[in-house]
């Protein structure tokens, strides 16, 4: 096992224990090494969203995408921190490319939906979020609770997509 390993494994030890800032700091050892290591990049993104740093999640993601384009956990990701800053369009290209490669992808389906609606396009924003219920029944559930339907929660359609 190389000094790289080692240290990922380190830092996901201390994700694992609850320590994202000590994760974080021993990722970006990795990175002063490795600039382009894929896994640290995502990771670091992820804990920069957790922290709600979501410029510098984003930024973590693009570098991932520059040298692999297609990286479904990058554009997820990516997705949702664009979300949570409100550029609900910019999302929604992430999430529809997950989706050209993945069209089943029912995490991906319900980001987008969320996206949709908070976007102001309702319409299709249901009924993406009819398909991801459809595939997994269990996101009926997390839509009745999720802020991101509360504008459309009382509607006809939304009750009978989720109810």
């Amino acid at each position: 096992m190389n000094d790289t390993e080692r240290l990922y494994n380190a830092a996901i030890t201390e994700l694992n224990l609850g320590n994202p800032k000590k994760a974080l700091a021993i990722f970006n050892q990795i990175l002063q090494v490795e600039p382009l290591h894929l896994d640290s990049l995502v990771r670091c993104g992820n804990i920069y969203g957790k922290f709600g740093r979501y410029h510098d999640a984003i930024s973590s993601y693009d570098k991932v995408l520059e040298i692999s384009p297609q990286n479904t956990l990058a554009l997820i990701n990516k997705g949702l921190a664009l979300h949570y800053l409100a550029r609900y369009d910019d999302a929604i290209v992430c999430y529809d490319k997950v989706l050209q490669e993945r069209p089943s992808s029912t995490v991906t389906l319900y980001n987008k939906a969320s996206s949709l609606v908070r976007a102001g396009k309702v319409q299709e924003g249901l009924k993406t979020l009819e398909k991801a219920i459809s595939l997994d029944y269990s996101y009926k559930y997390k839509a009745r609770a999720d802020v991101d339907f509360e504008f459309v929660a009382k509607t006809n359609e939304f009750k009978r997509i989720v109810l």
